[in-house]
């Protein structure tokens, strides 16, 4: 049976969540294998709208196991509260599996990520301000916390000591803070545990052995292709990497179990926080886009920036990810365009580049060139075939998919859960 990845192909934001959830009633595992309480989706079920930070949008369908995997960074606070509200609501939750390898945002990452951003002025990266980066460099410095730290109070003592040894200096003497005390935080973390006891597992274990008995497993990246550390518009990214070869390290789950690598990309284009965004439209275009797609970011709450197609990065996309299939979404925003350009290629230094260019200064000065596609002005949110949407909009999904390298299997035609044209079945 397959695994599956399912990615963004953009700056993330494209409707993952809606994605996943469309897939989650026939799989049995749902992986978040990176990121954390930095990524967003936005789940519409019947007349309910769920916003997930850190859960695995599985959570919503039943019979799934969600899972967060070693991959992901967790701050216990916003995971309690998040079982919490959806507990309220009648949402079963006590079948969520958390990785005891998974590292924790503890107080002061959150407090350093602030401080730092604050300290950039101007050249601030645009992060989230959650602890998200200095939670993965703590990780990589070999002096973070992981989930399973906070069943033992010595090494957790230990642990923290050591990584506020070097945290309090940067504080006090660079940034003019007050120094954290070792026993606050230890405190802290201590009584999320009791809280968490009942998630913790062995979720490489778990998850290899699901696929030795045969069960369909779906990994989910938050953020998208161009904010992965290695492959997206560096420094403006994430701290981890929400590209294909991700879900192997961040789930533990060899790359020979992939079968099927699914990009998420919306009908236009947006990105949140800082960094080059060749199509961006400052004009009232880019507000129509902003106001009838509802872009404003789940986790942060900032107004996306918003632009046409890039057709380059779709491409980018398929090459480092091995897309094998496109999940089109927010189709219907586009509704009422007479015309609807899509960017084919950029222009740098009077030359015609069809390829994402690897130097940062070439793509900061990329101008985009465009084609112009007609379009529809017929409402498409009843559309169940692809027969059933109008021959301009028919002609705008067939012309993306030429030009993105992978063939586009489904299209969303509405925020809701059975909004969705599916033209080839993903399992």
């Amino acid at each position: 049976m397959p695994a599956l990845v399912l990615l963004g192909a953009q700056w993330g934001d494209e409707g993952k969540g809606k994605a996943t959830d469309l897939l989650g009633g026939s799989v049995d595992y749902v992986v978040r294998y990176q990121g954390g309480n930095n990524a967003g989706h936005t789940v519409v079920v019947g007349d309910q709208k769920y916003a997930l930070h850190l859960l695995p949008s599985g959570i919503l369908s039943p019979g799934c196991t969600p899972v967060i995997g070693n991959g992901v960074v967790v701050d216990p606070s916003v995971l309690l509260s998040e079982l919490s509200g959806l507990n309220e609501r009648g949402v079963d939750t006590s079948k969520l599996l958390i990785s005891g390898n998974a590292h924790i945002i503890t107080p002061y990452n959150v407090t350093v990520d602030k401080v730092t951003e604050r300290f950039l002025g101007k050249r601030k990266i645009g992060t989230t301000g959650r602890g998200i980066g200095p939670t993965y460099a703590d990780k990589i410095n070999r002096v973070g916390i992981r989930v399973q730290d906070l069943y033992d109070e010595s090494i957790l003592t230990q642990k923290v000591e050591a990584a506020l040894d070097g945290k309090n200096q940067l504080l006090t003497k660079l940034y003019n803070r007050r120094a954290i005390a070792v026993d606050q935080v230890v405190e802290e973390l201590l009584g999320y545990a009791e809280k968490l006891a009942p998630y913790v597992t062995d979720t490489v274990l778990v998850l290899n052995q699901a696929l030795e008995q045969n069960k369909v497993v779906l990994f989910e990246g938050g953020q998208g292709t161009l904010l992965d550390i290695d492959h997206g518009t560096y420094p403006f990214v994430t701290s981890s990497n929400p590209t294909a070869g991700g879900a192997c390290t961040g789930a533990g789950v060899g790359p020979t179990k992939i079968s099927r690598v699914i990009g998420i990309l919306k009908a236009y284009t947006t990105r949140v926080g800082s960094g080059p965004f060749p199509t961006e439209l400052f004009d009232e275009d880019g507000a129509a886009l902003r106001r009838i797609g509802g872009e404003r970011g789940v986790t942060t709450g900032r107004d996306r920036r918003c632009g046409w197609f890039d057709a380059v990065i779709a491409r980018y996309a398929t090459r480092v990810n091995g897309l094998t299939d496109f999940f089109l979404t927010k189709l219907d925003v586009l509704t009422g365009w007479e015309q609807i350009p899509v960017c084919v290629a950029y222009e740098i230094d009077g030359k015609r580049v069809e390829e994402l260019p690897y130097s940062q200064s070439d793509f900061h000065h990329a101008k985009p060139i465009y084609e112009t596609l007609p379009g529809w002005s017929e409402d498409i949110t009843k559309a169940k075939t692809f027969s059933d949407l109008p021959k301009n909009a028919q002609a705008y999904v067939k012309a993306l998919e030429e030009m993105s390298g992978a063939p586009i299997s489904a299209i969303g035609v509405g925020p809701g859960r059975t909004e969705t044209i599916e033209i080839n079945s993903f399992l």
